[in-house]
């Protein structure tokens, strides 16, 4: 019998800060996403969602920072690999997993 597996839908939102310089800031996005896809997930969207946004307390000494919007989809194992990779990155401000509401089975050798 072919295994099937099941595929949910996450969002991650990194923070920076704003003040890095842009080379930075897409260094930073660049390890966010390849942490991502090292980990088995496919990424089905992703972009700045606030270029610029001022934080109501500071996080690490910044008063602004910019989110990035991961939007991906996985099994969910590759969750604790993502976060251990974002965790250790001090240029990570904050960063946020969440699962979509509606997840589906993929059969082996369907789509």
């Amino acid at each position: 019998m072919e295994k099937s597996e099941l595929v949910r839908k996450y969002e991650l939102v990194v923070i920076v800060d704003a003040k890095l310089t842009q080379e930075e800031k897409e260094t930073i996005y660049k390890e966010a996403t390849d942490a991502v896809t090292k980990g088995g997930a496919k990424i089905i969207n992703n972009h700045v969602w606030l270029e610029k946004h001022k934080f109501t307390f500071r996080i690490k000494k910044c008063h602004e920072g910019t989110y990035y919007l991961i939007a991906f989809e996985g099994e969910g194992s590759e969750i604790e690999k993502i976060k251990s990779v974002l965790r250790v990155n001090e240029r990570v401000l904050r960063f946020a997993i969440t699962q979509g509401k509606s997840p589906y089975v993929v059969e082996a050798g369907r789509i």
